[in-house]
């Protein structure tokens, strides 16, 4: 009797916990990693994307605590065009194809450069900007060809081209690894390198902003191009960001952004034409 007892109430267990298992793998595999499909961002009122907080002048809290920048300035109008609202979730370089997988959010804008290896994790849209490594260093110790790197330190923030392409094409220059962006800025500041390595836009744009810093190397490997990433296999966002990108070329778009966003910065520093990209149609050389 006590045998049977026993049976009828491990029966019971697993009647009971059967269904909890299931309704956890249901759960997570949908909360957890599946991205939302463009029907299912409109039905919801809302598109979550992914920028920088502390990239000046391409994404960034101002002092009033409202996102701006060249890829706000973008992300704005892609959820205007999408009839939704916009909420947008910090990221640092090194969280973006994380994000993505594990649908944190439904597109990233984070002056996300293109590469082969990325691409395998993330599927990219059209681009809408150029770019190539540049490296900034101080007017006092200027640095202006790679090889007087050699042996010195050179900042970079974890996750970017930058630091793929010193280890790969440089591995005699020491780099310094910062995990948040901003704090890159402020290692270099401190003295903790002899120079910064970033997208050349963004250490140009730095070095305007900073008085006794020049950016000596302008152009560094290959020219890249810049565009929105979503998950892997979400196809009906990735054809709609496409065509997005493609139906703003008729009016100029990212040349009206780049004039709202990140001319007051460059000035007659920077020809909008060799770093803005419309229709997703790539043309010229970058920044140089």
């Amino acid at each position: 009797m006590r045998k049977m007892t026993k049976r009828v109430i491990a029966g019971i267990f697993l009647v009971l916990l059967i269904p909890a298992l299931l309704a956890g793998c249901s759960s997570g595999g949908s909360s957890a990693g599946t991205a939302r499909t463009l029907d299912q961002i409109k039905s919801s009122g809302k598109v979550i994307i992914g920028v920088f907080s502390d990239k000046n002048p391409f994404g960034y809290v101002d002092a009033s605590g409202k996102y701006q920048g060249y890829d706000v300035y973008f992300a704005e109008r892609i959820a205007k065009d999408l009839g939704v609202k916009v909420e947008y979730v910090p990221l640092q370089p090194a969280n973006r194809v994380e994000y993505l997988e594990t649908a944190k959010v439904d597109i990233v804008l984070a002056n996300f450069t293109v590469t082969e290896d990325r691409a395998r994790k993330v599927d990219f849209a059209l681009p809408y900007m150029k770019v190539a490594i540049g490296v900034v260093s101080p007017d006092s110790t200027l640095i202006t060809d790679v090889s007087r790197l050699e042996g010195k330190k050179v900042i970079v923030a974890q996750g970017t081209t930058a630091e793929t392409y010193f280890e790969k094409e440089h591995p005699e220059v020491e780099l310094v690894k910062i995990e948040n962006y901003s704090d890159t800025f402020t290692a270099f500041l401190d003295g903790r390198g002899d120079a910064f390595a970033n997208d050349n836009t963004e250490v140009l744009a730095w070095a305007l902003q900073n008085p006794g810093y020049t950016v000596g190397i302008p152009s560094l490997g290959s020219l890249d191009t810049i565009a929105p990433a979503v998950q892997k296999g979400n196809t009906s966002l990735l054809n709609w960001l496409n065509d997005e990108i493609k139906s703003l070329a008729a009016e100029q778009f990212f040349h009206a952004d780049y004039a709202a966003t990140l001319a007051p910065v460059y000035g007659d520093a920077v020809d909008p034409d060799n770093l803005v990209v419309e229709g997703g149609v790539v043309e010229g050389a970058g920044i140089g």
